[in-house]
């Protein structure tokens, strides 16, 4: 059996860093805590729960702490979290028997983040993280923000989650301070400059991100993933813009990247449903039911409840009525909550009612 470290860096986290350190107790063999600067009861928290806490000046640099924090481990595998993340007990399990048959010469494990979830606890945000790390391989993370350890050698896909749960707003011009920080010094990576594109838009500076994410699509380096997810974040930039000649090639252009992902189809559905062209926003819809989830960032319901509701949409301006009904139910079966399907099924049965009167 393998033997885990678990690697975290940490500034003012007392309330969330206990509820991550509980959730995954009996999974690591030593706890790694690297605190940058707190100014809380975050080392005392870390320390009563058997954490090795070490300390690291902050230089707005992602990647430098948590190398330092990967170089304090001394177990095979390093695996790290952040304080607002949980293993939930389902996902504890697979982590367990994850631990019990991973075989020693993996170099990295990828599995499964889900960043964001619905009212009812669905993953409505999943994409797969490079969790486990073999400390011999040597593999280092690059990235002063949205840092990543490009993965390498025998690589394992698994299927135990890391959930976020993130408290309060933090400080969300952070990380784009830190990468106009470094634009200021040096030509940014191509990662960088995808993440300032997205940072930029995060914060309504949406010309400006339609000229950073332009130019890191023309740049021809950037991971494919990143390119799709890009020239998807683009055409929603030009769509707020309102450029909506610029949307569609802005989405078709993410073709060249490779097969569309469920989220692109339902992105290009958008386009057609907005012009009216119910044929052929259908066609992508329907598409998006079919189509594999991609390796960037992946929205659950791109697979099945948005498609099935705009499918609701097309069939009945097509003429399509009982199909348009199976749809609007079939969504319906998915998030029994969702109001927008049940004032439908309203419809749909005053429509049954007036129908069957005449």
């Amino acid at each position: 059996m393998i033997t885990i470290s678990l690697c975290m860096i940490v500034k003012n986290e007392e309330r969330t860093l206990p509820r991550c350190l509980t959730s995954a107790q009996g999974l690591a063999d030593e706890v790694i805590v690297v605190d940058t600067g707190s100014t809380d009861g975050t080392v005392a928290a870390a320390e009563a729960l058997g954490a090795k806490v070490f300390h690291f000046p902050w230089r707005d640099d992602f990647a430098a702490a948590r190398n330092y924090a990967f170089d304090q481990a001394t177990m095979d595998y390093c695996l790290w979290l952040d304080a607002d993340d949980v293993i939930e007990p389902e996902d504890r399990k697979k982590f367990l028997e994850l631990k019990a048959t991973l075989p020693p010469d993996t170099d990295v494990v990828m599995l499964p983040y889900h960043a964001g979830r619905d009212e009812a606890g669905r993953p409505t945000l999943t994409y797969e993280r490079e969790r486990l790390i073999r400390r011999a391989a040597g593999l280092r993370w690059r990235g002063a923000v949205h840092e990543a350890i490009a993965p390498a050698g025998t690589i394992h896909h698994g299927d135990a989650a890391v959930t976020h749960r993130k408290e309060g707003p933090g400080d969300s011009g952070r990380n784009l301070r830190i990468l106009e920080g470094l634009r200021a010094r040096r030509p940014l990576e191509p990662r960088e400059q995808y993440y300032y594109g997205r940072e930029l838009a995060f914060l309504g500076r949406e010309e400006e991100a339609v000229q950073a994410l332009r130019a890191f699509l023309a740049g021809g380096r950037g991971w494919k993933p990143d390119c799709i997810q890009a020239s998807m974040d683009l055409a929603d930039c030009l769509g707020r813009l309102g450029r909506e000649d610029e949307r569609l090639p802005a989405l078709t252009g993410a073709l060249a990247f490779g097969p569309p992902t469920p989220e692109l189809c339902c992105a290009l559905g958008s386009v057609f449903m907005d012009r009216q062209q119910w044929e052929t926003a259908a066609f992508w819809y329907h598409l998006a039911l079919t189509q594999p989830a991609g390796s960037g960032f992946h929205y659950p319901d791109c697979r099945g409840y948005i498609p099935l509701l705009q499918l609701c949409v097309c069939s009945w301006n097509l003429g399509a009525r009982e199909a348009s009904e199976a749809f609007n139910d079939a969504a319906l079966a998915l998030k029994p909550e969702c109001p927008v399907c049940r004032q439908n099924r309203e419809f749909f049965n005053r429509w049954h009612q007036a129908h069957a009167e005449s």
